[in-house]
């Protein structure tokens, strides 16, 4: 995510157009207290008014308020669960439609209605495991067991277990870090004989991308499902040009990802806002930045000016042992950004069957 920004600043630097940036960096390391701390020198010291940053959706929700106590704009560039539209974030990841959603209409277009979810035990697997569970149950679906280890636990003998004895159709797995990577390796080792993983029992992913099959390594890394806006097999010519400037760049990060992607979108969304605006501000960019575009790798996206995420493009990947994904299906236009999940027929029942959904 880091390098996807870096990029971005770096291209728009070299442009030698109106708006040039000074980069202040910080490093949290992964803990909580540590991104509040950051927030609160880059935003009281340094005193800027923008920063791309954050990848859990527990950091962000943790240094919000510090935005907007200081009227600034967060440039958040990770996928995640949904349900939250502020007036000092753009969100440049996916949103629950572009990612939980199209996931679902896959498995359930395949047959697939027994699951088993798993995952790291925070704000982003129980939010995207209570909206997948929606759609299935209303489908007529169900979830055989549902999970949740802390954040970065490898105890998974147990639940792999039970997962195995379970034999669902498929598992759906929101495991985060090393927990995530433990899991895909176990799991592969744990299938009885006659049995193959990723035809018998797939694992499918919001989340898994070309940096994590790496870190699985090509034993477990092939045969595993992935909703994303973003691989790096992509066939658009932007997404070549990206990856010949990634390769030289950044070497030793290998394939880029989503994550990267996203950080790079927002990179150039704020630089091409602020040109737009000709001010820095949060309010003038906030209002020039509604319906930009941006030919991004993955295709042209888009700010929703009512929701401030943006309209992507979605797909489902499948990995292969080379450490990317080919590319199963995707959609043939980029998908509205739909954060509350108010437009998917998924959630809707006949006249005769009304359902009250809360949204908080």
């Amino acid at each position: 995510m880091r390098a996807g920004a870096l990029l971005a600043i770096e291209e728009i630097n070299a442009a030698g157009g109106p708006v040039a940036f000074d980069i202040i960096e910080a490093d949290p390391g992964g803990e909580p207290r540590a991104y509040i701390d950051a927030a609160r020198d880059i935003l009281e010291n340094n005193k800027a008014k923008h920063v791309i940053g954050c990848y859990t959706s527990s950091s962000r929700k943790d240094i919000l308020p510090y935005f907007e106590k200081h009227d600034a704009l967060l440039w958040y560039p990770s996928h995640y669960e949904g349900f939250e539209t502020s007036a000092n974030v753009i969100y440049t990841g996916a949103s629950p439609n572009q990612h939980v959603i199209p996931l679902a209409r896959y498995v359930l277009a395949r047959g697939w209605t027994r699951a088993f979810f798993i995952g790291s035990n925070y704000i982003w697997a129980w939010e995207n495991n209570r909206i997948l569970r929606d759609v299935m149950t209303t489908a007529g679906g169900v979830v055989l067991g549902e999970r949740y280890l802390p954040v970065g636990d490898t105890d998974l003998d147990a639940v792999i277990q039970q997962i195995v004895e379970m034999r669902p159709d498929f598992v759906f797995c929101k495991l985060i870090g090393e927990s995530a990577y433990a899991f895909y390796r176990r799991f592969r080792e744990a299938m009885p004989a006659g049995l193959d993983q990723a035809r018998d029992m797939p694992v499918a992913s919001c989340s898994l991308a070309e940096p994590e099959l790496a870190q699985i390594g090509p034993e477990a890394a092939d045969g595993h499902l992935s909703s994303s806006v973003y691989f790096s097999t992509v066939t658009t010519r932007e997404n070549e040009r990206f990856k010949a400037v990634w390769r030289k760049r950044f070497p030793e990060l290998g394939h880029p990802s989503a994550d990267a992607e996203a950080s790079y979108i927002a990179g150039h969304l704020l630089g091409r806002a602020i040109e737009r605006a000709g001010d820095a501000a949060l309010g003038p960019v906030r209002r020039a930045v509604a319906g930009l575009s941006f030919d991004a790798p993955q295709g042209p996206v888009t700010v929703d000016p009512n929701n401030h995420h943006v309209a992507m493009r979605t797909r489902i990947g499948r990995s292969t042992r080379a450490a990317t994904f080919e590319i199963l299906t995707e959609s043939t236009a980029p998908v509205r950004p739909d954060p509350y999940l108010v437009w998917e027929e998924e959630f809707r029942r006949q006249p005769s069957s009304p359902m009250l959904r809360i949204v908080r």
